[in-house]
């Protein structure tokens, strides 16, 4: 986005009462609909038994010396039948139930994100990567569907039935329900072996991999033009090899270390196996005479359901601990902290901007800004020069208040930053960006988006001044064009459209980041006579990098390491020949051939 104002920008849904801590939190304002979920999972799954106990039944009864009760067996059939229609019944309801509540805890944490992103500090992003921020609002909040709509049922299943199914065979024989446990138990004893530390380690690194190839991804996609142009193509997409390499070989390390492990929970809760141990022990008891033959069938058929619930829960292990990795980074980007807003805002008096005694820095230990001192004056332009890496956006970024000085203080008309209202803050100070950002939407609205109520002749009238009217007008639908579907605009071209959006918002504070970077210089022209039309008693900070930007200023601030070492009018600080004269002559050799010779005189600045 270009321009940062009040109107348009701040207008955003009411975030949420508090971020959700923990998994409990999460589920805390759903807990009578996931309640409903395992209740429906509990009846449908021991209702899902007793298909296989009316075989069971059944096998005794035709088994039993003497004719069959046809009563009975019917009964038995009956029972059997209505136990799986209610088992269909209500896994189906409670899958339905989970399901949606799976759509709503989604559909609430994107809300979560989507409104922390909309008021955490705007610098905040600059230090985040666009591919693992939409890693979090993408992959991490889909991934936490396993969670909500599966594993309730998988974990009840778990328990449950086992649990009912132990009940009912240690009524038949204790010591062969003992020995259908033992595939259980052996499989239970490998779990704490996929949960030792350097397994969490390992899915940590799959994360992070994952994240450096949406990362790598974006970035490639948003450079080819770029770098093809120069015959970069095969540098460009080495990076995302690289990442995408670097994940093979973890998951290679990852399916290795686990692959022993998951071999020997199959293997001991494969039907195959369980059967074995079961007719083993059986077949002792039998043959000693402790143990009627009818009364093995049971066993066979319900160790079968022992096993079962425990493998699907094992399947399931996996994508439980993926989500709960990714509850804990959607947990910290919701954790971000947004600037405090003032309980009681205070109102500027005028828009005179000064900074005292500013200190900043992005990471304990390691300032940017070290005791920045600065008046602007309302109705003057200031430009900020220096060399790379000397500080310039960190400075201009404290103005809109994307940061908040680690020391000392930024005043907008008298008033502390941190004592004025975020509404009144962005009424007063707009930025415009050097990187463009424009809104899938009609031109009009991109232009309007600091002042949504604009009528069209005012949007046309700005566009007039930064020259761009007319190729609006080229447009297939003119003003109504959807920027990135109907038309697809220059760099020069949106750059405009982000300046006709400060034009249009009229703040009495506009910070600039050489807001002309890209424009042609017939339309630099007109921009900069428009800016000086509009200018008036505004106060301009601009971070300037061509000569011009710097001719039109009242005073110029030069920075080097993150400390002002000049600061005055462009004309008496050439007279002075220091850090600034030094950064016009290397300009200037830079786009001339130097043909006057020799350092330009003060008048030449005018």
């Amino acid at each position: 986005m270009s321009a940062v104002t009040a109107t348009g920008l701040t207008a955003e849904a009411r975030e949420p009462a508090a971020p959700p801590e923990s998994l409990g939190d999460l589920l805390r304002p759903y807990g009578w609909s996931f309640a409903t979920v395992v209740i429906l999972h509990v009846i449908g799954s021991v209702a899902g038994l007793a298909p296989l106990l009316a075989v069971v039944e059944l096998g005794r009864t035709l088994l039993s010396p003497g004719p069959a009760d046809p009563g009975r067996v019917w009964t038995v059939v009956l029972a059997g039948a209505a136990g799986l229609f209610v088992r269909l019944l209500f896994t189906v309801a409670s899958s339905g139930i989970g399901h949606l509540l799976d759509a709503r805890v989604e559909l609430s944490l994107r809300r979560h994100l989507a409104a922390r992103l909309g008021r955490v500090p705007i610098g905040w992003f600059s230090r985040r990567r666009t591919g693992e921020l939409a890693k979090v609002v993408g992959q991490d909040v889909s991934a936490v569907h396993p969670l909500i709509a599966h594993f309730p049922g998988e974990f009840v299943s778990a328990f449950v039935v086992p649990l009912v199914s132990l009940i009912y065979l240690f009524t038949v024989d204790r010591r062969l329900t003992l020995i259908t446990m033992i595939p259980v138990v052996l499989a239970v004893a490998l779990v704490p072996l996929m949960m030792t530390p350097s397994r969490r380690r390992e899915q940590e690194a799959l994360d992070e991999g994952m994240g450096r190839i949406s990362n790598a991804a974006v970035e490639f996609v948003q450079g080819i033009s770029v770098v093809k142009a120069f015959g970069g193509g095969e540098r460009a997409h080495r990076s995302f090899r690289t990442a995408t390499d670097d994940f093979a070989d973890t998951m290679l390390r990852w399916v290795r270390g686990l692959s022993g492990i998951a071999a020997g929970m199959q293997l001991a809760l494969s039907p195959p196996f369980v059967l074995l141990v079961v007719l083993a022990g059986g077949t002792v008891l039998v043959t000693d005479g402790s143990l009627a033959a009818a009364d093995l069938l049971p066993f066979l058929l319900l160790g079968l359901g022992l096993t079962a619930p425990v493998a699907a829960l094992g399947h399931g292990f996996d994508d439980l601990q993926a989500a709960r990795r990714a509850v804990g980074r959607i947990r910290d980007v919701l954790g971000v902290r947004s600037l405090p807003e003032p309980r009681r805002p205070a109102a500027p008096q005028g828009h005179r901007v000064e900074l005292r005694g500013v200190r900043f820095g992005y990471e304990p230990g390691h300032e940017v800004l070290r005791g920045i001192d600065l008046v602007l004056e309302p109705g003057t332009v200031t430009a900020i020069v220096g060399p790379s890496g000397s500080g310039k956006s960190t400075l201009v970024q404290l103005l809109p208040r994307f940061f908040d000085p680690d020391h000392g203080s930024v005043l907008l008309g008298g008033v502390d930053l941190r004592e004025i209202g975020g509404q009144e803050l962005y009424r007063t100070v707009s930025f415009v960006f050097q990187d463009v950002r424009l809104l899938r939407a009609p031109v009009a609205d991109n232009i309007a988006l600091a002042v949504p109520r604009a009528g069209r002749e005012e949007v046309m009238r700005v566009a007039r001044l930064v020259n761009l009217h007319d190729r609006i007008l080229e447009l297939p639908r003119g003003y109504e064009t959807v920027i990135g579907e109907d038309v697809k605009l220059s760099g020069g071209e949106a750059q405009r459209i982000s300046i006709a959006r400060a034009l249009l918002a009229a703040t009495p504070v506009l910070v600039l980041d050489e807001a002309t970077a890209f424009a042609d210089p017939q339309t630099e022209q007109a921009v900069r006579a428009a800016l000086a039309t509009l200018a008036g008693d505004r106060t301009v900070l601009v971070i300037a990098h061509r000569l011009e930007t710097i001719a039109d200023a009242d005073t110029v601030v030069v920075l080097e390491d993150g400390a002002i070492v000049e600061q005055g009018d462009p004309a008496e600080l050439l007279a002075q020949d220091g850090r600034f004269a030094a950064f016009w002559r290397s300009h200037r050799s830079a786009i001339t051939d130097d043909t006057r010779g020799g350092l330009p005189q003060g008048d030449e600045l005018r």
